[in-house]
């Protein structure tokens, strides 16, 4: 691997203390009694959907350090290949090469979640007054 590996883990190692920093910030902010958002729910949902995204993130470069300690850092968790270094370098946090990702949005994209027929939906209460059988 052409990447400089040591460069890499310096960058995840400095976004996990600006995650968990705006983190407890975020946190802080919607604790506040007396905030704007208490009167805002849409508000307040976009704070907490903000803190989850933020979550989520930050456990990918947790996850991609744990790689940096078991030596795995670098080879896709799927197919076991090395990450292409120019995927790494775009995006540390890689965990899957370019093609286990494509198929993986592709796999995501592919299941719709379950869709209640109108059938059921519209008909599911008894008729008022009027069987029709």
């Amino acid at each position: 691997m052409t990447t400089d590996l040591n460069l890499l883990r310096s960058r995840l190692e400095n976004e996990r203390k600006h995650l968990i920093e705006q983190l407890e910030q975020l946190k802080a902010s919607i604790r506040q009694p007396g905030d704007q958002r208490e009167g805002n729910p849409s508000e307040l949902e976009r704070c907490l959907a903000l803190q989850a995204r933020m979550t989520d993130s930050l456990a990918e470069v947790e996850r991609a350090l744990h790689k940096f300690c078991s030596g795995t850092y670098g080879f896709c968790d799927g197919c076991g290949q090395p990450i292409d270094p120019a995927r790494l370098d775009a995006l540390p946090e890689a965990t899957l090469c370019a093609s286990c990702k494509t198929r993986e949005a592709r796999d995501v994209k592919g299941k719709s979640p379950p869709v209640v027929s109108l059938r059921r939906r519209f008909f599911a209460r008894e008729p008022d007054g009027d069987n029709p059988s």
